[in-house]
């Protein structure tokens, strides 16, 4: 099984590698083109802000790459966002892979949303074997709007989409491998898609 972690300097890398080492697999961090393709699957990270990580998808040519790939990929948190046709967050337009907006929250609810919150009307094998309300844990400022797309869902003021899927693309806006053993689960599942 190959796993690559796309490197594109905007990433929460070590924990994702760590979390796959505790499953038993070896999570390659590349930004090499080929090397992305060849992956069985591939893992999507981001941490920072919407329009400067857009800019070094450009700079890598990987904001191309991204959408054309086959195999399964899994976009966390940014990496998720910048999967969307585009974001409030620096009026950044996104890949488009996903059919939704990127919005902030309102100045009703404390932002960041920092901590654990739950996720329900979970619709995918990437949640096998996850219960209906588990706790992940998040750190965003920004959402994407519930769609056609949507996952799984989580309420902050307002319910949103806390995971995408668009044939073979899977966006979380939580942080799996920061979120106890319900997340090595969804981890573990993508893995076996």
């Amino acid at each position: 099984m190959k796993l690559v972690i796309i490197d594109y300097g905007a990433g929460n890398i070590k924990s994702i590698q760590f979390a796959f080492k505790r499953l038993g697999y070896d999570a390659v961090l590349s930004n090499n083109p080929e090397e992305i393709k060849a992956a069985d699957k591939v893992i999507f990270p981001g941490v920072g802000e919407a329009s400067s990580a857009m800019k070094m998808l450009k700079a890598s040519g990987l904001d191309t790459l991204i959408p054309t790939l086959k195999q399964p990929v899994l976009g966390i948190c940014l990496g998720m966002q910048l999967m969307c046709k585009s974001s409030e967050e620096g009026n950044t337009e996104g890949l488009g892979i996903f059919d939704v907006a990127v919005k902030r929250f309102d100045n009703s609810v404390k932002v960041p949303q920092m901590g654990w919150n739950t996720i329900a009307n979970l619709k995918s094998d990437l949640f096998k074997d996850v219960k209906n309300e588990a706790f992940m844990y998040s750190v965003h400022s920004f959402y994407a709007e519930n769609c056609k797309e949507s996952i799984a869902t989580t309420t902050y003021s307002i319910d949103f989409a806390s995971a995408l899927q668009h044939n073979n693309f899977y966006g979380v806006q939580f942080h799996p491998e920061k979120s106890s053993t319900e997340g090595e689960q969804i981890l573990k599942n993508f893995i076996e898609l």
